[in-house]
């Protein structure tokens, strides 16, 4: 193992996290809320620590990275990016316990949105800006991030884009991976700024705008509001907030695709994207009837808020704008479905993804069909391109692990002894599908604020390994991960 080169780029991280905290800082001078020094001093610990690793730390320019070292990077990286990204709500004392710094923390990098958070009012608005940001820095990865500012970092550095994106396998943009970051995030940052204008076009002011365009993009869905985006009572807010939800659900080669002439036709020849639409309306339109009655036949008004959740809850952002536990039992078990589902590979959203569930699907009905036909061997086709028998393997396990990790996570959080069955469940389900709200206890109008160490810091590394999709983190604690060669 190559410890030079892992130390060299974990330095790199730190660096880049130490950049981020600027805007934070800038807005803790102008407010004086109090929260400069925190920020100055957090900024201070990541760039001291990280500067050194990344700048006299000597590697091998021969020596290039390798997949099992590009996993390890990715798992260390994010667990050292949200222990130090703790640190501006440790100091300044808004979260003075290191476990509720730690879940905001992982919470925002890992774009869940599941937060302790109780008290807004008073809120120092350079830390609160951080916690919005943290969503922007892990909502498109920062390895990625690392690349597109460093791309000559590592040699072969496919491997830590790989580790890090989201989805079953990776497709470069462009030959080259460094290019590669930087085109996904000019786009990123585009429809970031686009949504940041509609809002203010919208009647916000520019610091709301900002933290809830960062909010959206990274999929997360801290909002600087108790009440979230409720708290602006204007439909064409929620509608601006909606549609970009869905929009960053997308995978975004597809919007890569559509700048270089492509166009709509890149949407909608894109299989994933089909299915995506399909169960997103599907979904919508089948809330929307079923809360008719708890809306007393109002259609427009059971249409508004079914749009607003679906796309929330498929987009694994986590914005609320009503709280959609005392829904009918029905309409619950859709919001449930879609929590694990999520969105679109490639996107900044979290879930199982769609491409996965297409597979699925299409691999259990060959199982099926083959009972009858034992001797018929049906090739599974994604865009009409035949699927490798491996790569469907892959998605069976993954899947197969992430309900066993739910599970697991579900029956640990239960040792807390606070909460019933439903709220352990559902906080453990939209912990490692990076959703933010569950349902119970957890639900949209409350927290995970009332649980204990071992519910937090359990919540904390579920939102780590569904956000990495499962692989980084077992690699990081299994012994042959260490071993020299």
């Amino acid at each position: 193992m190559n410890r030079k080169l892992i130390i060299r780029i974990l330095g790199a991280i730190l660096c880049i996290e130490a950049a981020a905290m600027i805007p934070s800082l800038v807005i803790s001078f102008i407010h004086r809320d109090g929260d400069t020094a925190a920020l100055a001093l957090s900024l201070a610990a990541c760039a001291f620590l990280g500067c050194p690793m990344l700048c006299f730390v000597k590697t091998d320019k021969n020596v290039h990275l390798r997949l099992k070292e590009g996993f390890i990077i990715t798992a260390l990286g994010w667990i050292l990016l949200s222990l130090f990204g703790a640190l501006p709500f440790l100091f300044s004392g808004v979260l003075p316990r290191f476990e509720d710094a730690f879940f905001e923390a992982v919470s925002g990098f890992t774009t869940t949105g599941a937060s302790v958070v109780t008290e807004f009012e008073g809120f120092p608005r350079g830390v609160m800006f951080w916690r919005a940001s943290t969503h922007w820095v892990g909502g498109m990865g920062v390895l990625v991030l690392t690349l597109a500012l460093l791309p000559k970092l590592t040699g072969r550095s496919a491997h830590l884009v790989k580790a890090e994106s989201p989805g079953p396998s990776l497709s470069k943009l462009v030959p080259k991976t460094g290019a590669t970051a930087k085109i996904l995030y000019t786009i990123y940052f585009a429809l970031t700024l686009a949504e940041f204008v509609t809002l203010m076009l919208l009647g916000l002011n520019p610091y709301d705008a900002a933290i809830h365009a960062m909010a959206t993009a990274g999929t997360g869905g801290f909002s600087n509001y108790g009440a979230s985006v409720a708290a602006f009572s204007s439909v064409p807010v929620e509608m601006a907030v909606a549609f970009f939800m869905f929009l960053f659900g997308i995978n975004f080669a597809l919007y890569y695709r559509f700048f270089i002439g492509e166009h709509f036709k890149a949407f909608f020849k894109d299989e994933e994207f089909r299915w995506y639409l399909a169960i997103a309306v599907s979904a919508i339109l089948a809330v929307s009837l079923i809360n008719l009655s708890f809306y007393q036949g109002d259609f427009w008004t059971s249409l508004r808020y079914s749009v607003f959740t679906i796309c929330s809850t498929m987009s694994t952002t986590g914005f609320v704008v009503l709280d959609y536990s005392v829904w009918p039992a029905a309409s619950l078990m859709i919001v449930v479905l879609i929590m694990f589902v999520g969105s679109c590979a490639g996107s900044t959203a979290g879930g199982i993804k769609v491409i996965r569930i297409n597979m699925i699907a299409k691999l259990s009905r060959r199982n099926i069909r083959a009972t009858g036909q034992p001797k018929k061997m049906e090739v599974i086709r994604i865009d009409g391109k035949a699927v490798e028998e491996g790569i469907l393997s892959q998605v069976a396990q993954f899947a197969l692990m992430y309900v066993a990790l739910w599970l697991l996570g579900a029956f640990i959080m239960s040792f807390d002894g606070r909460y019933d069955l439903l709220t352990h469940l559902t906080a453990s389900l939209t912990c490692i599908s990076n959703v933010g709200p569950g349902l119970g206890a957890v639900g949209p109008a409350y927290n995970f604020a009332g649980y204990g160490i071992l519910a937090k810091v359990t919540g904390a590394f579920l939102m780590l390994f569904g956000r990495l999709e499962l692989l980084p983190m077992f690699i990081l604690f299994t012994r042959s991960a260490w071993h020299k060669y």
